[in-house]
């Protein structure tokens, strides 16, 4: 087996015959032939046009979140890890702020707190980097990243220079964005948000405003929210530092009306948002009333925590866990006529 070498540059390092393993949120093994930290945005041109980087597939890695690894990468891994925090402007009432796409998002969360900002309150203690944030479009408790961004700046792979998208350029929608369709050209390497100093707090999902009642909250605020919001995530989540995960698995099925009439019919019981002319129902509740809850395939199983999360209990391979959420969308789809999606980027499906 060949050994990891590695190679600094000037903003950034290389690292060939790299392992993956602590990379990824999942735990799970896999290699890359060539890994590139850069560590400076203005150094990423230079290092997308070495000859071996322009002619092997690259894979854009930020903190492993929301990749499942099937297979090693027979290419290049490119991770960024700047991470600068810059207010552009700030009138009083709202802020726009650029973040740097390796910033990790947590933090920004409790730096947009601790600076006098609402919006973000809901999204706290989500996994990832700033630069992953628009690409999936993260979401959670009623509020999505998209409400907060104003551009979107990408080295653009095509024209080999560094752009900028307004929010409308980028197709934001559940879960989704420009980018998960066009991994191969855009690289995101920051974001303007657009964040108010006051704002409405949205109270009104999964058990915010119990939680905020049990912290003898009487008039939140977002930093209340936010903590609120952590704790009901740390129950309900298994933490992916104690056990792999990839936090929720699967997207909440989308359907039209009368599917939505005909589900409830049946199971008067299940969870279900409006959306559109439709409306989302809980794939929670699809997996753990298709009886799929603590089902397994070898080290990989449905959390017994929430049935939303797919977990590593020590030594699965990315395969394992694929042929599990596999199972899970093949049982969904046979008790209720609903084929369920995964969240995560899969590699080598």
């Amino acid at each position: 087996m060949s050994k990891s070498v590695a190679v600094a540059g000037n903003g950034y390092t290389l690292i060939e015959h790299a392992p993956l393993q602590a990379r990824n949120t999942f735990g799970v093994p896999a290699k890359t032939e060539l890994l590139i930290d850069v560590h400076r945005i203005d150094a990423l041109g230079e290092v997308l046009a070495f000859p071996l980087v322009r002619r092997l597939p690259l894979l854009v890695l930020g903190a492993g979140s929301n990749v499942l690894f099937t297979r090693d990468w027979p290419g290049v891994v490119l991770s960024l890890f700047a991470h600068a925090i810059e207010i552009r402007d700030d009138d009083g009432r709202q802020a726009r702020i650029r973040v740097e796409a390796g910033a990790n998002w947590n933090d920004f969360v409790h730096w947009s707190l601790a600076h006098g900002f609402a919006g973000l309150e809901n999204l706290v203690a989500i996994p990832g980097t700033v630069g992953a944030a628009p690409i999936q479009n993260i979401g959670a408790y009623g509020t999505e990243v998209a409400e907060f961004i104003e551009v979107v700046e990408v080295f653009d792979r095509h024209q080999g220079r560094i752009e900028t998208l307004s929010a409308g350029e980028c197709a934001f929608a559940y879960r989704d964005s420009l980018f998960k369709h066009a991994y191969d050209r855009y690289i995101v390497t920051a974001v303007e948000f657009v964040l108010p100093r006051q704002r409405a707090l949205r109270l009104d999902y999964a058990g915010v405003r119990e939680e905020l009642a049990a912290m003898g909250v009487d008039r939140p605020t977002p930093a209340t929210t936010a903590e609120a919001v952590a704790r009901v995530r740390a129950r309900k989540l298994p933490d992916p530092a104690a056990i792999g995960n990839a936090g929720s698995f699967f997207k909440n099925p989308l359907v039209d009306g009368p599917t939505l009439e005909a589900l409830r019919e049946k199971y008067p019981d299940l969870p279900h948002w409006p959306a559109g002319e439709g409306a989302k129902v809980s794939a929670a509740w699809l997996i753990e009333h298709a009886g799929l809850r603590g089902a397994r395939e070898g080290d990989a199983a449905v959390s017994k925590q929430h049935a939303l999360v797919l977990v590593n209990l020590g030594r699965a391979t990315g395969a394992e866990i694929l042929a599990l959420a596999r199972h899970v969308r093949d049982g969904v789809a046979s008790r209720f006529g609903i084929e369920l999606e995964p969240e995560p980027r899969i590699v080598g499906a």
